[in-house]
Parts: C-alpha cells; structure tokens; sequence
C-alpha cells in the first residue's frame, strides 16, 4: 500500500505546485500590477519645438489612446513597451565654465535671473539637475592658471582664489536656482606647466611619472577646497581629451597609463584623504576609442574598482560627420555593471548666421546624439557651455563655439536658441531616477527613447529630422493614440495615470 499513497501524495503536491505557477502567485500579481498601466484613465500632453515656427516647447495638444490601430509598413508607428526597464537616469546638465560665469555676471540683474531660472528651475524653465566644472583652467577661460605656484611639488601654495571672482559665484547661483541640489563633476584639461614633460599647460605633454602622487593629491585639494565653499563635489574625470594635443591646456593619457594612474594613485589617494565615494570617469574624449579605453581599464580589477563609469564626447564626426553610436552600445553590452556618461559636446565654430537662420543642425546634432546615447545605455547627458557671449567666447585661444544660450555682454540681451529647447524636451520632463523603457520607431525619420519617472509618469520623445510634416500613432499595451508633427521638430509626450 505504500507506493499506490505515495503516488497519491506525488499527484497532491504536483497539482498544487502547478496552482501555485498561476496568476494567483502574490509575488508574480503584484511585479504584473506594478508594470501594468491603466489606458483607459490615462492622460497625455504633447510639447513641441519646431525650427521656422514659434513654438519653443510649447503644449500643442493632447493625445488619447483608442482602440488597437495595425500599423502598416506604410505608416510611422513608434510601439512603447513600459514594462522592459533599463538604465536608471542620473541627471542633463552643462558646464559651468570661466566663460560662462564671467558672461552671466556681465548681464544686467534681470537677465540673470531670467538666466538662471530658464536653466534650472522644472516648472518654469528645463530643470537641470547636473554640472560640470573645471579643476583650474581651460581654453573657455580668459587665461590659463592653475592653482598652485610654479614648481610647487609639496602644493603648499594650493587655493582656489581666482575662482571666487566668477566661477565660485556663479556655481552658488546655479545650485540655488536648482533647489539647492545639483549633482557636479569636475574634470582637468592640464597638471600645471611644471609636472609635464613640455613644461606647458598647453599643447599636449604628458604628466611626468614623478609627479603622478602630486598630481592625485591635487584632485583631492580640489575636491575639500570647492566642497570647504558649498559646492559637493559627486565625482571626477581624470583627464578631458586623454588623446588630444591641443593649442589649449591638454595632456596625453595612452589607456595603459590611465589606468595606472587610477589604480596606483588617484583611486588610492581619494581613499586615504576620506573621499572614497567620489564617482572616478574614465576615458571623457570621443566614442569612437570609447570601447579600446573602456577595455583596456575596466579588464584590470585592480583599476576597475575605483571606476563608476566611462565618460564620452561627440566629436568623432570630424572624420566623416557620422556620430558612432554603436561604440557606446558596445561598452555597455560588454561592461553592464559600470556607467556611461556624455561629458561634453557643442557645436563648434561659432557662426551667428546659422542661429539667425534657425540652421535645425545645430539643435538636431543634440536630439539625434541624447536619443541615441540614451537607448545605448547612457545614464547621464552633459552640454558644454551653459553660456557663452556675442562672440562664441571668451576663450583664451580663439577656439570660439556655440551654446544653447548667448548673452551680449555689449547689450544685455539673451538669446536662448532652439538647441536649448531640444534639450530641455529631455531635461524638464525626465528626471533623477526615472528608469528607460522601451520605445521603437518603424521609420528613419522618427528618432525616439522613452523613460519612466519614479512617480509613474511616462516621457516618450520624438524627433522628425526631415523636410516633412508626419502623421505618426503610438501604441502601448494594444491601445493607439494618433500624432502629428512638423518637420525639423521635437515632441515631447508626458503621460499620467
């Protein structure tokens, strides 16, 4: 009689266990609720800029999800899947250069706080939560300094106090505009003349090795010094453009050397000085060498630790004006547990034509690369100059440039370029610990990403780059709403429960 119970107890705990498999299993209801959306009491507003128009993040309607719509490979259909998670966003932001403080304190009060609103607060303005700054000069600086006297290898001589005219200033200012947080990083474009072997900040050289325990000690100076101000410090760079000799402060990192430099010393000396949860970026030059130095580093475990993540730039089109998107794709596949950030990118040779002119590539060049680099797994977005004058500058070397903003420091007046708007589509609407989705368009035309705030709200983006006005739909969870949008524009598309 024992193997005929036996069966029978096999065939009990078999059909529980199949019972348990089932819809009714509390862990698996409540994941499928908290992924699941209501349609049928949501609610959509849709922003736009669009170049040749008025509109500048405007809201130009609303949208409501009806039945299933098939598209048909005719159509633009862009499909959101809310329930596939990704990345957990950190924050966009811009560089608060010398240029830049030194250009916002020649505004008139007005335009200042105009300024500052426009960047920094949500409701009013695109909500920036993100900032990096130099550690001394660069070439958007009026002259190259650095922090310490000539030859001082003991840096008994090291403060700040060139940067309390402008930069100290107006990076107070900024963080207050932001509700009294913004997340700040700072990168070096040279050690001072004396640690390099041309004994020049400019130009490229190479940090000697004698001074590589120097030069670490430098980022912690820096780091209590800004911190000693008000300014936290959440990371670091360990050098802008490790591969460029620039007529600009510049220095040359081979991967090798970087990654020694960071295991030996700046990682060690961060620790030592009780600043050991300080965020350490690797690489911060262009995507096209990001996967070679991303490797090169993070394959060494020694080095690896003391790494958040990989820091990248967008002027790899220089060879042929096609932005390498996939690099960045690559690095995140083969390191997933370490971070992607865009550190810096502008339009370079500045050009007031083009802004009179509404050119759309110079606002385009930011959806297409934010839409890219987002999907590929980036967590962080920083622009280059938040402001920059009537000239492009000031830059110690002529090296003059665009910004979403310039202020004429002759007149007062600010100009806030449709660049500004494309960003703030992101920037206002995404916020610090929103997670990206999934979200797919059918046709070349419509770039699109989509992330989901930690308050439920979903942002999905939408850029058309052609000549064209589009009819498009967007479907989720079998449900379609109907779109249209302007050529050469940007949509953002904020959904509430």
């Amino acid at each position: 009689m024992r193997y005929p119970l036996l069966k029978f107890l096999t065939l009990v705990l078999f059909i529980y266990s199949c019972k348990s498999d089932k819809t009714d299993n509390p862990i698996i209801d409540n994941l499928s609720r908290e992924k699941s959306i209501n349609m049928d009491s949501i609610s959509g507003k849709v922003y736009t800029t669009a170049h040749h128009t008025s509109l500048k993040l405007s809201e130009t309607g609303t949208l409501k999800f009806e039945d299933f719509k098939q598209p048909l490979e005719t159509d633009a259909a862009i499909n959101v899947d809310a329930s596939k998670e990704f990345q957990t966003f950190l924050g966009i932001g811009g560089a608060l250069t010398d240029a830049a403080a030194e250009t916002f304190f020649k505004l008139t009060e007005e335009n200042q706080a105009k300024f500052l609103e426009a960047y920094y607060n949500q409701e009013k303005g695109i909500g920036y939560s993100l900032g990096r700054t130099t550690i001394h000069s660069c070439d958007f600086s009026t002259a190259s300094y650095n922090y310490v006297e000539e030859g001082d290898s003991e840096l008994k001589t090291f403060n700040i106090d060139h940067d309390r005219t402008y930069r100290l200033p107006f990076t107070k200012k900024a963080i207050e505009a932001a509700g009294g947080k913004l997340t700040m990083y700072a990168s070096p474009w040279s050690p001072p003349a004396f640690m390099k072997t041309n004994n020049n900040m400019l130009q490229g050289g190479k940090l000697k090795p004698e001074f590589y325990q120097t030069w670490a000690n430098y980022y912690a100076k820096f780091i209590k010094a800004y911190e000693a101000e008000g300014i936290p410090i959440w990371g670091l760079t360990i050098q802008n453009e490790p591969m460029a000799t620039q007529r600009w402060e510049s220095c040359i990192y081979t991967a090798e050397e970087e990654r020694d430099f960071v295991k030996n010393n700046l990682g060690p000396t961060l620790e030592k000085e009780g600043l050991g949860d300080k965020n350490i970026i690797v690489w911060d030059h262009n995507r096209d060498l990001l996967f070679q130095r991303a490797s090169t580093i993070l394959n060494d475990p020694e080095a690896a630790k003391y790494v958040w993540g990989t820091g990248f730039h967008w002027y790899e089109d220089w060879k042929d004006g096609i932005p390498m998107f996939d690099a960045v794709k690559r690095v995140k596949e083969t390191y997933p547990d370490k971070n992607l950030i865009f550190t810096e990118g502008c339009n370079e040779k500045y050009d007031l034509k083009r802004i009179e002119n509404d050119d759309p590539k110079l606002a385009e060049r930011y959806g297409k690369s934010m839409i890219n680099d987002f999907n590929n797994g980036t967590v962080a977005w920083t622009d280059w100059n938040i402001l920059l004058d009537q000239t492009g500058g000031p830059n110690h070397v002529g090296n003059f440039c665009f910004s979403p903003v310039h202020g004429n420091t002759e007149t007062g007046a600010l100009t806030f370029t449709n660049s500004f708007y494309y960003i703030g589509h992101f920037s206002k609407f995404i916020r610090p610990g929103a997670k990206r989705i999934v979200s797919v368009s059918s046709v070349n035309p419509l770039l699109t990403t989509a992330f989901k705030n930690e308050d439920g709200s979903i942002v999905i983006i939408v850029m058309n780059d052609s000549d064209n006005d589009m009819d498009y739909s967007i479907t989720m969870q079998s449900r379609t709403a109907m779109l249209k949008t302007k050529p050469h524009a940007i949509q953002t598309i904020v959904l509430k429960q």
